[in-house]
C-alpha cells in the first residue's frame, strides 16, 4: 500500500518550532517510504481563522523545502461532506441532538480525560430539530486502544472517561474529531503523524472511523515542543519560523525528533539526507520536552 501523509495546520498564525516539527516528521515520514505528503488547512472553526495566516504558513513551508502533493484542501470547502457522515451516524442511532449548556454538564459531571465527562442527559430526549443544540456521537461500552508508533498503546474507556461527545457544535460548526476521521479517510491517509498533544484525542477518532465504516491509519505522535513547561503555540506567542534561517530550524527539528542532520549546505540536500536516514524508533517516547532556545 502507498504511503500517505499529511500535515494539517490551522490557520491561526505563522508556524512555529512546535508546528515544524510536526511538520518535519509528518514529511520525511512520508517522503522515506517514497510515499505521497498532502496539505490540509484545518479551518473548521472559522472563528479563529486569522486573515493571511494561510498564505503565510504556505510560504513558510515553501521556504523550508516540504513540498506537497496535489492541491491544498480546506475544511472550510467540505462542510457537506461532514454532513453526510452526521447523517450515516444519525441513521444508525449513533448520533443525537443536546440542548446542555456547558454549565449544566459541569454541574452533573464528573471530571474526565478532556474536561468533564458528558452525563448522558440528552440522549433520550429527543430535542427538536428547531431548537438550537449541538450534535453528540453516542459512544458504545468498552475500551478503544490504538496501537502508536511513537507511544505505544493508547487505550480509553469512552463512556467512564469521556461520555459521548460532540461532533456539531450548537454555532452550526462541525467539530474537530468529526472532520479530520473525515478528511483522513476521503484523502486515502495512511499514516497521521502529529503532535502528541492530539494523543489523547485518537481512540475517539477511531471510535469514529469503526461507526462511519473508515479504515484506521496507523498512528506515530511526536513530543510536543515546549519551554518552561509550557507548549509553544501561537496562543503564548511563539516566535514564527523565519525563512531566512530554514537551516537552522531543520536541524533544530531533527536533533529534537532524534534524528542526526548532515552537514548538507542547501534545504534540499539537508532534506533528502533525512528522508533517507529516517528512523522513528528514534523518536523520542515522550509527550513533550524542551524546544531548544530561539535563535
Amino acid at each position: 500500500m502507498r504511503t500517505i501523509g499529511r500535515f494539517a495546520p490551522s490557520p491561526t498564525g505563522p508556524l512555529h518550532f512546535g508546528s515544524l516539527v510536526a511538520a518535519v516528521a509528518s514529511w520525511l515520514d512520508a517522503r522515506a517510504a517514497g510515499g505521497e505528503w498532502h496539505l490540509r488547512i484545518e479551518d473548521v472553526d472559522t472563528t479563529r481563522t486569522v486573515p493571511g495566516a494561510e498564505a503565510t504558513i504556505l510560504r513558510q513551508l515553501e521556504s523550508l523545502g516540504l513540498t506537497w502533493d496535489g492541491l491544498v484542501v480546506r475544511q472550510s470547502e467540505r462542510t457537506a461532506r461532514y454532513d453526510e457522515a452526521l447523517e450515516h451516524l444519525a441513521s444508525a442511532r449513533l448520533a443525537y441532538r443536546c440542548r446542555c449548556s456547558r454549565k449544566e454538564i459541569a454541574d452533573s459531571a464528573l471530571r474526565g480525560i478532556d474536561g468533564v465527562v458528558y452525563p448522558g442527559t440528552c440522549r433520550d430526549a429527543h430535542v427538536p430539530d428547531q431548537e438550537a443544540a449541538a450534535v453528540r456521537f453516542r459512544v458504545s461500552a468498552g475500551r478503544v486502544a490504538v496501537q502508536d508508533r511513537a507511544q505505544g498503546d493508547i487505550a480509553q474507556d469512552l463512556p467512564r472517561d469521556l461520555g459521548d461527545f460532540v461532533v456539531k457544535r450548537r454555532d452550526g460548526l462541525h467539530a474537530y474529531q468529526l472532520a479530520v476521521v473525515v478528511d483522513d479517510a476521503d484523502l486515502g491517509v495512511t499514516d497521521v503523524v502529529r503532535g502528541a498533544d492530539l494523543l489523547d484525542s485518537t481512540p475517539r477518532q477511531a471510535a469514529l472511523q469503526r461507526a462511519l465504516g473508515l479504515p484506521t491509519p496507523r498512528y506515530l505522535h511526536v513530543p510536543v515542543a515546549t519551554r518552561n513547561g509550557e507548549k509553544l503555540s501561537k496562543q503564548t506567542l511563539a516566535p514564527a519560523i523565519e525563512a531566512s534561517r530554514a537551516m537552522e530550524a531543520l536541524r533544530n527539528a531533527l536533533v529534537f525528533l532524534g534524528q542526526e542532520p548532515s552537514a548538507g549546505g542547501t534545504v534540499r540536500a539537508l532534506l533528502c539526507d533525512a528522508a533517507a536516514r529516517w528512523d522513528p524508533n528514534r523518536i523520542p517516547r515522550h509527550r513533550a520536552m524542551e524546544a531548544p532556545p530561539a535563535p
